[in-house]
């Protein structure tokens, strides 16, 4: 009886132990699996990026070193991320500050008659160039040389008198000396000599008015400049009280604007203004794209605006070609000054964190962090201090997923694009073999910082499943239909999204309408995403 119950007693334990050996082994098998699964998962779509970018940007400091399932600790921590590069250089750099502004003519002059008459003739195109002193009109002149032909027959009818009465006073000055005469009426004929030489005088002032009012009658262009339209019409009668003119001439040779800086600037602008520098001053039109014109700084205004702590600056340019129209809006860019042999990297490579200023340096695939000290900023281009050597690569685009230490792929943007990076001698990224020809088409027509969005987005979406899907389908095909059924919602949704936006098509999206399909091409990723996952369990079992 003993022996049978010692033989049931070791049946129960090696029982309970190959039991126990089971569950090992499966939870060894679960853990397995999910590890897989998960590194297959992890980083991918929109929930990975963020949480490599909450990495990079949190309680990690410069690179967010430990945070994220795609930081250091991660399964995919070791994944080269893509990234575009550009080299260091040692250059000068212009120190400019940017405004806007508008063009004002030097001088502005609205063209009145002064004197009331028909007009008769107009000497002048509209809109076309005048130059001071010309004729551009014609008044009446018929009433003003009739007033001149009276002043000059007054001035002669009193000039004949004059002489008739310097006659008589020679004959009386000549019978006074003799006696002949009383000396009274030689007294009064010098008096009436000097009454008729005052007369003179007045009607050769009157004559000189008379010339000028019918010089008025020629109406010309008191400065040089380009002249507008015309404010009255042949037949027409015009008066000196017209509000309007007969025209207006905006002189544009050399045009002005006048525009507002920081008032930390002034210091150097008066400092140079009175050592005789010149302050080069550009205009650039509405989209920067071509500049307009290149002029200089001519004076500041004497006070700052308490309300914006800016004073008002005040520059000429020539403007020869006449490129240049008053009240033209006009993006102003004034330099100040010119750092010599610098470092500049692309400001796009520049970070920013709670410690300061930083850029990623890629060396052979290795990420490498180095502080860096901002020192100015022109445009695409800044200066900047730290341990950098002219020539090595810095990351442009891409740096929201790097870590210190970590892996990086560089790639090259299609041609064309201001902000492709170097490729460094590698060849294209897989990913980016993958866009179709017309995205890539349209890449190149974007704008530098609508292509650096673009790729950020599809980055994060289509990299990771270009990389680790096909190696996890193939190692365990079997167990693909359980892995997928139990992956997060958000990373299989932003696989397909991926797959949608630019990789491989899913074979259940066939099933989707084509206008609907039109509509998930124009979603948004967040919303592509919430629709996928909306509409997964009555799609996802036909696949």
């Amino acid at each position: 009886m003993q022996n049978k119950n010692s033989r049931r007693s070791r049946s129960a334990g090696a029982a309970k132990t190959w039991v126990l050996v089971a569950v090992a082994v499966a939870a060894l098998g679960a853990a397995v699996w999910w590890w897989k699964g998960s590194g297959a998962a992890g980083g991918e779509g929109a929930a990975g990026a963020a949480s490599a970018a909450s990495g990079a940007s949190g309680a990690g400091g410069f690179g967010g070193a430990g945070g994220g399932r795609g930081g250091r600790g991660g399964p995919g921590g070791n994944r080269p991320q893509p990234v575009t590069v550009a080299a260091v250089q040692r250059r000068d750099l212009a120190v400019a500050v940017d405004a806007i502004g508008s063009i004002a003519s030097a001088n502005t002059a609205v063209v009145r008659a002064k004197v009331s008459g028909e007009l008769k003739a107009i000497y002048f195109k509209e809109g076309q160039p005048v130059k001071a002193g010309q004729v551009l009109a014609l008044i009446d002149p018929r009433p003003f040389e009739i007033a001149r032909d009276q002043a000059h027959a007054a001035l002669a009818r009193d000039q004949a008198q004059l002489e008739n009465a310097r006659a008589d006073l020679a004959r009386y000055k000549d019978l006074v000396a003799k006696e002949a005469a009383p000396r009274q009426q030689l007294d009064t004929q010098q008096a009436l000599v000097r009454q008729l030489e005052a007369t003179l005088l007045s009607d050769q002032a009157t004559l000189d008015n008379a010339k000028l009012q019918l010089s008025y009658t020629r109406v010309a262009a008191p400065i040089s400049g380009q002249a507008g339209l015309k404010q009255a019409d042949l037949g027409n009668n015009i008066t000196p009280s017209d509000a309007n003119g007969l025209l207006s001439v905006a002189q544009t040779q050399p045009a002005a604007v006048v525009f507002a800086v920081p008032d930390a600037r002034l210091a150097r602008i008066r400092q140079q203004l009175g050592a005789g520098q010149p302050l080069a001053v550009q205009a650039w039109d509405r989209e920067r794209r071509q500049m307009l014109a290149e002029g200089r700084v001519a004076s500041t205004d004497n006070a700052i605006d308490a309300s914006t702590g800016t004073i008002k600056v005040k520059a000429l340019f020539p403007n020869k070609d006449n490129s240049l129209f008053p009240n033209q809006f006009v993006n102003v860019r004034l330099q100040l000054d010119t750092l010599k042999d610098v470092l500049v990297v692309p400001t796009a490579a520049v970070q920013r964190g709670a410690q300061g200023s930083y850029v990623y340096v890629v060396t052979d695939g290795q990420v490498a962090l180095r502080k860096v000290t901002l020192q100015a900023t022109d445009g695409d281009g800044s200066a900047v201090q730290g341990d950098l050597k002219p020539g090595e690569q810095v990351v442009t685009d891409g740096a929201d997923r790097l870590r210190d230490g970590g892996k990086a792929e560089v790639i090259k943007v299609p041609a064309g694009g201001a902000s492709a990076g170097r490729d460094g001698g590698g060849g294209r990224s897989n990913w980016m073999d993958r866009v179709p020809p017309e995205m890539v088409e349209k890449l190149k027509a974007m704008s530098p910082e609508d292509r650096r969005a673009w790729i950020q987005q599809h980055r994060s979406a289509s990299a990771p499943a270009a990389t680790t899907a096909p190696a996890a389908s193939e190692a365990r095909p079997a167990e693909a239909p359980a892995r997928d059924a139990a992956k997060p919602e958000a990373a299989k949704a932003s696989g397909e999204a991926a797959a949608s936006a630019g990789g491989e098509r899913p074979r259940w999206l066939d099933r989707v309408p084509p206008e609907m399909v039109e509509k998930l091409k124009a979603m948004s990723p967040e919303e592509r995403r919430a629709w996928f996952q909306q509409h997964r369990p009555a799609s996802a079992p036909a696949q």
